[in-house]
């Protein structure tokens, strides 16, 4: 992976994860996906002044794209990488799975425990609470892409149509499910990693790391009923891995 310095090189390299998935009809393009539309939606905040700061805005959605790029890579490469990046690749390898369940293990292991690090990160030796505006400003960008998704996961399995004309609150199902209750705790853990000295940084990370993976059993494994209504969609979802990856660009 070449080196990343700007929101655009971010784009480069998930443009060519997507790429090589769709070759590979490869379930890890689903994340990458998602991923390339928020940062964009990023780039397009910062270009139009949506942020308090906006090369700080970008200097962090580097780190924070970096962390999730070098867990790809490296989950490519077989090296040891964060155990919640391990069990969201992993889930690639199994069919049963849905398109949204490998959406929302990846948002688990980026928003609990990288976007917390990038955040400590990028406020390093100044006070991260002048963070607070846009960091929270991120989760309004993240919302606004929630029907956006949602079309997109009504192309793959229609019968989702339905059920979103007759229940809109699934508004919150997906990206408001995750990123509310996440990025309370991702905040709260970025103050953390910002107090905590050098030396007991591992530590700290190993803990969150494990509490996060922990957590991908809910998204894994929800129960007997759960796990039957998924399956049954899973086998009404429509086309190839590819054919996929594809409507979740639109």
């Amino acid at each position: 992976m070449k080196p990343i310095h700007t929101i655009d090189d971010v784009i480069q390299v998930l443009d060519t994860i997507i790429a090589q998935s769709k070759t590979d009809n490869s379930p890890l393009g689903y994340f990458a996906t998602l991923y390339r539309k928020v940062t964009v939606k990023v780039k397009e905040g910062i270009e139009q002044g949506f942020f308090d700061d906006g090369p700080r805005m970008e200097k962090l959605d580097v780190i924070f794209a970096t962390r999730y790029l070098d867990a790809y890579y490296g989950y490519k490469e077989n090296k040891v990488i964060s155990t919640c990046w391990e069990k969201a690749f992993l889930l690639s390898k199994s069919y049963w799975p849905i398109v949204l369940q490998h959406l929302l293990i990846g948002i688990n292991a980026h928003i609990n425990l990288d976007l917390g690090i990038a955040a400590a990160q990028v406020s390093k030796g100044k006070d991260i609470e002048d963070l607070k505006g846009d960091f929270d400003k991120i989760n309004e960008i993240l919302s606004s892409l929630v029907t956006d998704v949602e079309n997109d996961l009504a192309e793959i399995w229609p019968t989702l149509k339905k059920i979103l004309k007759f229940t809109r609150k699934v508004d919150n199902f997906l990206i408001d499910f995750s990123m509310e209750l996440a990025r309370d705790g991702a905040w709260r853990f970025a103050q953390k990693v910002a107090m905590t000295p050098e030396d007991k940084m591992e530590n700290l990370i190993k803990e969150r790391d494990g509490k996060v993976t922990e957590n991908a059993k809910i998204i894994t494994n929800p129960g007997l009923i759960a796990n039957i209504v998924l399956m049954i969609i899973r086998l009404g979802e429509r086309g190839t891995v590819s054919d996929k990856i594809e409507d979740l660009t639109h």
